[in-house]
């Protein structure tokens, strides 16, 4: 018989890491070899509901992907401790790297104690890199916790083809593509691109040389920081030096990343994982120019994939005119490239078939 698995989970939409990881997952040719159902808690408002079709499930194992926030975790102790007094087994996957902080150092002390008794009683724990693995230790044996990095999505990875045209391309290319491809929250350190611009044009005005143009996309939340946004391209003459494209997706993302020969992501943001647009950036030969927070070490080596640069330290005349000058960026399209094939969503679906199989 089929072992029967039910996800509670955050499923599209809205697009993100999260629930696109679940997607990903929930759809892959493991539904051949195991039976799958779905609790989607991405409405909080159908608490209720989600939790009469938790009760009425004949799963042998629930997936279970944990939230980083206050009220979340409020929601995740009550589905646990409802599993619990089913006697149901487990298995937890964390998409960042805030949940400790979270519980240690901002929950009441009944919740921590709550979230720590929880976690005891899961069958495993999922992190997203080993750098990660910290977060459960004291919570969970060792020996319980997993790590399955993130995947990229197979659209979004150039073709062997495409990736020789594009090595051809920019030893040519005087004029370089600069991508932030992230949501405009603050700590993801979208305004440090937007100085990087200004630089650029400062140094235009001196030498008559341009070196780069600079593409964002991604969503506003909050429309004070859209219009700081493009008050800033206002106010320092950025037209010629900067483009919006919005959010994108499909088509138009595939293309955006293509172009694009630099990738950056300065991020300080506390709930950071591993962030699919790094991986989807090295998977077409981007260099990345990054932080050392949450989970991205693991993934992107300062000089091999890019830059990683101390994200207390961010020293943006020191990237502009040193570091960014000095990237190879030949030897690093082809590095990038050939790394993140680690990361396909074949090995993602086999390291998750591996860990169900172990649930036994």
């Amino acid at each position: 018989m089929k072992k029967r698995i039910c996800f509670i989970a955050q499923f599209p939409p809205p697009i993100h890491g999260l629930s696109k990881a679940v997607d990903t997952l929930y759809n892959s040719e493991l539904k051949n070899e195991f039976v799958f159902e779905k609790v989607d808690i991405t409405n909080n408002k159908k608490i209720i509901k989600n939790i009469i079709s938790i009760i009425k499930s004949k799963a042998d194992l629930f997936y279970f992907t944990i939230s980083q926030t206050k009220g979340g975790n409020l929601r995740d102790l009550i589905i646990l401790k409802l599993l619990k007094r089913v006697n149901k087994k487990c298995l937890v996957h964390l998409h960042g790297g805030y949940y400790r902080t979270l519980v240690d150092n901002d929950l009441p002390k009944w919740q921590k104690k709550a979230n720590y008794k929880a976690m005891q009683e899961v069958e495993g724990a999922i992190v997203l890199g080993k750098s990660l693995k910290h977060i459960f230790k004291g919570m969970i044996d060792e020996k319980r916790i997993y790590v399955v990095p993130n995947c990229i999505d197979d659209q979004y990875l150039l073709t062997e083809n495409e990736i020789k045209a594009k090595l051809e391309k920019v030893q040519k290319k005087q004029i370089k593509d600069v991508l932030y491809l992230s949501n405009f929250i603050k700590e993801k350190g979208y305004q440090y691109v937007l100085e990087l611009a200004k630089l650029e044009k400062e140094e235009l005005d001196k030498t008559g040389k341009r070196k780069y143009h600079f593409n964002f996309a991604g969503k506003f939340f909050d429309n004070k920081i859209k219009e700081e946004f493009f008050d800033f391209i206002n106010k320092n003459n950025l037209d010629d030096f900067i483009t919006y494209h919005g959010v994108v997706d499909g088509n138009k993302k595939r293309q955006l990343l293509k172009e694009a020969n630099i990738f950056i992501l300065l991020t300080t943001y506390p709930k950071e994982g591993q962030p699919i647009s790094i991986l989807e950036a090295m998977g077409n030969g981007i260099a990345v120019i990054t932080t050392n927070h949450a989970g991205i070490p693991d993934i992107v080596k300062d000089k091999e994939n890019g830059i990683v640069v101390d994200k207390n330290k961010i020293d943006l005349k020191d990237l502009y005119y040193k570091k960014i000058e000095n990237i190879e960026l030949q030897s690093v399209l082809l590095n990038n490239y050939n790394a993140v094939k680690e990361y396909s969503q074949l090995n993602y679906i086999s390291n998750m078939k591996k860990i169900i199989n172990n649930m036994k």
